[in-house]
């Protein structure tokens, strides 16, 4: 939904009985006024999203000195660069004077970043190397004025950012997922293809949409086909207990079917969730393509199928499909408060070769009509909860179990900065 209408007497007081109320409503979706205040989407900006981990990009997009990209959240905008000695930088997009962006292209290499209306002058590690007659000001000091950064990590080649200075360390909770994920050898992968899927909802709607496997069955009939999550756990666990037995001697790889949960209200800091769960996929198959057969070189350390796949979780606007041959990495960034720009970043082997080892469109082709599904049914829930007459009904208590995690993570950070 493009529009609704304000409610212009929103108000802090009015959010903070809404999430008092909600909160005796355990397991039931949540009243719509979490999808179309104005009030709530700028105090989630505040406390939720501006204070939690984020996946800005992959480190295969600044390979050279001088690279950069930009990473953009809400009306926001962070510059990804790789200085001129080689460090990667994450960078406010907003010039120390007056405020203008300092960097429009959305990627490309530069010597320096220059604003356009003062001509200031910034190095690409954000610190300011000119400002135009400004030593006329008594007390002026260049090393005052760089480019305000965000904190920044790099995990296995994904370049994680939190705009604020005093959040959760990442690098215990990134810790805990590195066996199962240095499997997949992401630092050295390549970016097979990228696309942006502008979704015409709320966030948390796509986000809720992605956590549940109740639609599967019903809105992914290809995607059903083949992975077992569309399954109650009665009957996808005997599956997965064959998976798990034979997922080592298959894959040559140690420690794949570990399970961890570190996210939502169990998170090791605010903002740092991590996630990683390997299941079984349906006999036959053995990743995620057309056909259910393999699309590309095996992955890293991989030395065969072993008819599984992996769900990752990083912060908690991140995840990652991982099959043997190819991962799909998704990235939900709120643009609005009715607007949300769901990203998908293909990986390959690093030194495979498109059109020999392996052809984008067979690569992409499940996720990308998935999504273009998940777009629908986004926009039709978008739609109906919007609605003068919705009135929430329970979440599946396995199905929808993710959901509920996550309503009262949200709901509890937001009962906390109300």
């Amino acid at each position: 939904m493009k529009f609704i209408a304000t409610d212009v007497t929103d108000s802090k007081d009015t959010m903070k009985a809404m999430v008092a109320e909600q909160l005796k409503k355990k397991g039931f979706a949540i009243n719509p006024y979490f999808y179309r205040s104005h009030v709530t989407y700028q105090t989630e900006l505040e406390n939720i999203l501006f204070k939690s981990w984020l996946y800005a990009g992959h480190i295969s997009q600044i390979p050279n000195n001088g690279d950069y990209f930009l990473f953009e959240l809400a009306e926001d905008s962070i510059i990804i660069s790789r200085d001129q000695n080689g460090e990667v930088q994450a960078l406010m997009n907003i010039c120390r004077h007056r405020g203008a962006r300092v960097c429009e292209e959305h990627s490309g290499n530069r010597n320096t970043f220059v604003c356009p209306y003062h001509g200031w002058v910034y190095n690409t590690d954000g610190s300011l190397k000119m400002a135009r007659a400004m030593e006329m000001k008594e007390g002026f000091e260049p090393k005052d004025y760089g480019l305000k950064k965000a904190r920044l990590e790099v995990f296995e080649g994904m370049i994680l950012v939190n705009t604020d200075p005093d959040a959760a360390d990442f690098k215990a909770p990134l810790a805990t997922i590195k066996t199962p994920l240095a499997a997949y050898d992401l630092a050295n992968a390549k970016i097979a293809h990228s696309h942006t899927y502008r979704i015409n909802a709320n966030w948390k709607l796509a986000l809720e949409n992605y956590q549940e496997c109740y639609h599967c069955a019903t809105s992914h009939r290809q995607y059903a086909k083949m992975h077992t999550l569309k399954d109650l756990e009665v009957n996808s666990a005997p599956l997965n207990e064959a998976l798990h037995a034979r997922s080592e001697a298959m894959t040559g790889v140690s420690g794949l079917t570990k399970e961890i949960y570190h996210a939502n209200n169990e998170s090791i800091g605010f903002g740092t969730d991590v996630y990683h769960n390997r299941y079984a996929l349906y006999e036959g198959i053995v990743t995620g393509s057309k056909d259910g057969q393999p699309v590309a070189p095996l992955m890293g350390s991989f030395k065969g199928y072993d008819g599984g796949t992996a769900d990752f979780q990083f912060g908690p606007l991140c995840f990652m499909l991982n099959y043997p041959d190819h991962c799909v990495l998704y990235r939900f960034t709120p643009r609005s408060l009715t607007a949300t720009d769901l990203e998908i970043v293909w990986f390959v082997r690093g030194d495979a070769v498109e059109g020999e080892d392996y052809s984008k469109e067979d690569v992409t082709y499940l996720w990308h009509h998935t999504t273009q599904e998940d777009d629908y049914i986004i926009t039709r829930n978008s739609e109906g909860v919007n609605s003068h007459f919705f009135e929430p009904g329970p979440y599946h208590p396995e199905f929808e179990e993710p959901c509920i995690l996550f309503i009262e993570w949200y709901l509890t950070r937001m009962h906390q900065t109300a």
